[in-house]
């Protein structure tokens, strides 16, 4: 029942961000570039809820992303299902507690998910690549994703760890034993 409650708290949480990513960030940008606040949330469910629900929930984000932007459904589910299946990945194999390490993780998830979209888009709609366009939006939106997760992170780490104790159990250092 908690695992549920928990699911349906995160999906509710990946509205009111997508709301934030739509309406305020809108407002704010670099250079006219937003950051991606879905995927920041997509990689930290994948750090502390584990692989499966990062993998499930990521797809589950992405395709609503596509149908309400109406672009063809399925490359940002697939692209964010790969960030939450990496979350899992990196829980198992870097500590959550260094903030370098979590920089390193959203700048790597970033890049990954921008990279993977930009390949399927030019496979898709058939346009030239421009590569140095993308490279500056790329670069710009990293740097912004970095920056909002280093002001966000330590809430997110406080409601990460209670989630991680609720999905996982409450040994969850027993694995590094």
């Amino acid at each position: 029942m908690k695992k549920a409650l928990i699911q349906i708290m995160l999906f509710i949480t990946f509205i009111a961000i997508y709301m934030l990513q739509v309406g305020f960030f809108s407002n704010f940008t670099i250079a006219g570039v937003k950051p991606n606040l879905i995927v920041i949330l997509t990689l930290f469910i994948g750090l502390f809820a584990g692989q499966n629900i990062g993998t499930i929930l990521g797809m589950i984000f992405g395709i609503y992303i596509d149908i309400v932007i109406g672009k063809t459904v399925g490359i940002s589910g697939v692209m964010l299902g790969i960030v939450g299946f990496l979350g899992g990945y990196f829980d198992k194999n870097f500590s959550k507690e260094s903030r370098i390490a979590i920089i390193i993780m959203v700048i790597g998830s970033t890049i990954i998910y921008e990279i993977g979209e930009y390949i399927f888009n030019i496979l898709n709609y058939a346009v030239t690549p421009e590569i140095n366009i993308f490279s500056r939006i790329l670069l710009i939106e990293t740097i912004y994703n970095v920056l909002i997760t280093i002001i966000i992170y330590p809430i997110f780490q406080k409601v990460g760890y209670r989630i991680e104790e609720n999905i996982k159990g409450r040994n969850i250092l027993t694995r590094y034993f």
